[in-house]
């Protein structure tokens, strides 16, 4: 059965480039970005990679932690590696699983075999710090992932878990934000001291930058 938003992130013991993890140790306290790609020295992953490296002080200050897999082997993943630091200009220092046998991959329902039998397909998961599976992005394997959204994605999460607030399309942070409808509006006077304007009664905006 495919994981679904809400759903506890299932745990796993693994080898990745930097040694052996168990899933849940090593992400507690933080966000996680797991991200899985097809294969090692192909062209639209060596980019994702790259791309999650040069992004490192952004994941950081996030408190995300990057966890990459495909189903090749550490060896692979690290001669794989010197390639991408040197075609994308980067340094590129989170652990990357190697998941031969599919394991992970399989529990995470990563391969979709209309897609391809073996290698699985772009996954996207972001976990937060009490292992809970916020968001999930599937990408094809022909198409690269976009890391504005990812990034996007994580601050919107991270803004509406700290106030009950929503965020409305293509919403970016230092936008206006969306009263959530359950706060009533003797509440909303008192949360939302620098005011808001009412669109619709179910429609409420507010910014949260004053």
């Amino acid at each position: 059965m495919s994981l679904r938003i809400g759903d506890k992130a299932p745990n796993f013991e693994i080898e990745t480039t930097q040694g052996k993890i168990d899933f849940h140790d090593w992400a507690k306290g933080s966000w996680v970005f797991f991200f899985s790609h097809p294969a090692d020295y192909t062209p639209v992953c060596t980019t994702e990679m790259g791309r999650t490296a040069q992004l490192a002080p952004e994941f950081e200050k996030r408190n995300v932690k990057p966890l990459g897999l495909s189903t090749d082997t550490v060896d692979a993943h690290k001669g794989w590696i010197n390639d991408v630091n040197d075609t994308q200009n980067t340094l590129l220092e989170f652990p990357i699983v190697a998941d031969q046998e599919r394991k992970v991959a399989e529990l995470y329902d990563m391969i979709h075999p209309g897609e391809s039998q073996t290698a699985t397909v772009r996954s996207v998961f972001i976990i937060d710090p009490d292992q809970k599976i916020r968001l999930t992005m599937t990408y094809p394997m022909t198409v690269g992932r976009n890391f504005a959204e990812i990034l996007r994605v994580i601050d919107a999460l991270q803004t509406t878990d700290s106030q009950e607030v929503a965020c409305p399309a293509d919403w970016v942070p230092g936008d206006r934000v969306i009263i959530r409808p359950t706060v009533s509006e003797e509440d909303a006077q008192k949360k939302f001291p620098q005011g808001y304007e009412t669109l619709r009664p179910y429609l409420r905006l507010t910014d949260i930058n004053k």
